[in-house]
């Protein structure tokens, strides 16, 4: 008979996740993560004009998929708080260069909309399909970025 998970401890799961994957771990030991390769960390190596620079022609930039993390974060706490409006997802790709303030800004972005993000799934009284699967997307999705992320910064050298 299988094992019902109790509801605390698959939100602890789910925001240890979701951490690791923006912070880097936190304690001892990794879920699947390298330790200091998290979104922020990975970021904050990197210059506006890395940045800013495709690794080659046509290829999407580290400013992009940084503005695009932080959009689809935006458009899924909607969906999981009923605010269910048009998203324009191509606006999500738009930033693709940046200064060294404008990138400053959008890391910080960033992570108040990460905090903020992880503030509203720790809110959660009750788990219905539309939170469990809006959470689990922000999980995935943003772990797929980065990764993307990361190949982007090796492919830049």
């Amino acid at each position: 008979m299988p094992t019902t998970i109790p509801t605390a401890d698959l939100l602890n799961e789910l925001l240890y996740m979701f951490t690791e994957t923006f912070e880097s771990p936190l304690k001892d030991g990794n879920a699947y993560l390298d330790k200091g390769t998290g979104v922020f960390m990975t970021l904050d190596a990197v210059s506006a004009e890395a940045a800013s620079k495709p690794a080659f022609p046509g290829a999407t930039t580290l400013a992009a998929h940084t503005e695009h993390t932080r959009f689809y974060l935006v458009a899924l706490e909607g969906f999981i708080t009923g605010a269910h409006t048009s998203v324009d997802w191509e606006e999500s790709w738009k930033v693709t260069r940046v200064t060294s303030e404008g990138w400053d800004a959008l890391r910080a972005d960033l992570r108040r909309t990460y905090e903020h993000t992880a503030e509203l799934i720790k809110g959660f009284g009750r788990w219905d399909e539309d939170e469990l699967g809006g959470a689990l997307s922000v999980l995935t999705h943003s772990a797929y970025h980065l990764g993307a992320m990361r190949q982007l910064l090796k492919a830049l050298g």
